[in-house]
């Protein structure tokens, strides 16, 4: 077992090792003064990635809802169409592969063997396939046309952390990446984006700052056996993988859903003992994020009519925000399509504390594995 250099548990260190982690994975691949992404290792030529008909992304997890993310990311900066995809059942839905087409596979440990059948699966019919993985040579790596490394560290604890902010860091480097070279992103932009890359880390540590406000959440909720998580957008998949991360841990039942979605369902459940958790962040400087925030405010209106306790992720400076919510955890302002890395903090946070508070073996929960080798 590797050091936890002073930390109680390894998923904790792994929690506080993100903004290094962030900083290994971008700082190498970026040049700021010329507005470029240099994505050297991933094998793919210019002219194949300009042929890119549509981009299928393929994981488990919390690989998966990196995924999800990327799909915002790709389809904004780059133009591709972009679908994502269980690894589990990639295989067996037959997939179509388009004569163009590109497959994304992620996976932290590059053993995973459902994602490994499905890059498999892709190459038997023609795709290339790029694997995004954080470690060295595996097996994914091996067998795929290209890889970019997620330079995260050894991640120890089965609840992946570290693991997922890089993966985002990563798909964000190649969204870039693509766009620039299709000719879909001027300099400026390019430059811009690089910096709100660079200053990442550090609003990485800002956030961690939260650490002891998430601990009394936890301490106030540890009895509470059903969360409902909430986000729209990009925002989603932070709150699939912030229930996933209380699952894993605590064994409490939480959900992550589409805040609109709310209506067709599972408003049904919301009252006085169901905490909702939403990703109610905004970038004022993105029309549809505001939009986003306006639907959210209203969501968390209804939520409080419903007697719900609300736990809000907001933005730096939303005194609005935490006068509405119950409790509020702030992230710092950043670019709508960066923010998931910002905002799963808190939620691993909270999910580890949970964990703690139960007295749970945090580190290695119960019928899971680091890497899932068998289907």
């Amino acid at each position: 077992m590797a050091d936890k250099r002073g930390f109680p548990h390894h998923m904790l260190k792994e929690i506080f090792e993100q903004p290094q982690g962030l900083r290994d994975t971008v700082a190498p691949r970026v040049s700021l003064e010329k507005g470029l992404v240099q994505l050297d290792d991933v094998r793919i030529t210019v002219e194949e990635l300009c042929s890119v008909e549509r981009i299928s992304i393929v994981a488990s997890g919390t690989s998966r809802h990196a995924g999800m993310a990327g799909q915002f990311m790709i389809q904004d900066l780059a133009n591709v169409p972009v679908e994502v995809d269980y690894a589990s059942e990639f295989e067996y839905r037959n997939p179509l592969i388009c004569r163009n087409e590109l497959t994304i596979v992620i996976t932290q440990s590059g053993e995973t063997a459902d994602t490994t059948a499905a890059q498999r699966e892709a190459k038997a019919k023609g795709s290339r396939t790029i694997a995004i993985s954080n470690v060295m040579d595996s097996t994914i790596a091996r067998e795929a046309d290209g890889v970019l490394y997620t330079h995260a560290g050894p991640e120890i604890s089965i609840a992946s952390t570290k693991a997922f902010t890089a993966q985002m860091a990563v798909l964000f480097l190649f969204a870039i990446y693509l766009g620039q070279v299709r000719g879909k992103l001027a300099k400026e932009q390019v430059q811009r984006y690089i910096r709100e890359l660079l200053e990442l880390p550090a609003k990485t540590e800002t956030v961690l700052e939260c650490a002891s406000a998430c601990k009394a959440l936890a301490d106030r909720y540890h009895q509470v056996e059903d969360f409902l998580f909430l986000g729209r957008a990009i925002h989603y998949p932070v709150a699939m993988d912030g229930a996933l991360k209380l699952k894993e841990v605590s064994y409490v039942h939480a959900e992550g859903y589409p805040t609109g979605e709310t209506k067709h369902g599972p408003n049904a459940m919301i009252d006085e003992n169901l905490p909702v958790v939403i990703v109610a962040t905004c970038d004022r400087n993105d029309a549809g994020s505001v939009l986003r925030y306006e639907k959210n405010v209203a969501n968390i209106k209804g939520f409080k009519r419903q007697s719900a306790r609300v736990i809000a992720i907001a933005s730096e400076g939303d005194e609005g925000m935490r006068e509405l919510a119950d409790h509020t955890i702030f992230v710092p302002r950043a670019p709508e399509l960066l923010s998931p890395i910002l905002e799963i903090v808190p939620l691993q946070l909270f999910a580890y504390y949970m964990a703690v508070r139960k007295g749970l073996d945090v580190d290695r929960p119960r019928n899971l594995v680091k890497s899932v080798t068998l289907e």
